[in-house]
């Protein structure tokens, strides 16, 4: 492209751009997840969650304008068998921060996570931050 003020001619066209893809684009530094309760998702789509993280509020405040939110997935049930799997996936795509979301945290409606020690070792040990909420 032609800067028509200075004559300087960048050799990096639109075209060059959008045919590297992201590698252009500016990567948030920042990349979370949330985890929740299997049992608990079947009445539960997630809008609390989501409208938090949107809202950047309650466990999300500190949260970067620019994080991206770039997995919403459950446990997999009890004892968490999905948890370590879909965590590598997502590091895949630069995972950096969990939440676990507040219903498996919070004895309300449901019972408290059994299994939210484990859960937690478990990501701790693939060196992914935890974020212990989301919209509670």
């Amino acid at each position: 492209m032609r800067d028509k003020a200075n004559g300087v001619v960048d050799k990096e066209s639109a075209a060059d751009k959008q045919s590297a893809g992201d590698e252009g684009l500016i990567k948030a530094q920042e990349k979370i997840a949330v985890l929740r309760c299997e049992t608990v998702s079947e009445v539960c789509a997630g809008a609390g969650c989501f409208k938090a993280f949107n809202a950047r509020r309650l466990h999300f405040a500190s949260t970067p304008k620019d994080a991206e939110l770039i997995g919403f997935f459950t446990c997999g049930g009890c004892s968490g068998r999905r948890v370590s799997r879909l965590v590598k996936s997502l590091q895949k795509s630069g995972l950096t921060t969990i939440h676990l979301s507040s219903c498996m945290l919070m004895a309300v409606e449901y019972p408290r996570c059994p299994h939210l020690a484990e859960i937690k070792e478990t990501i701790s040990k693939l060196g992914i931050k935890i974020v212990e909420g989301t919209h509670h």
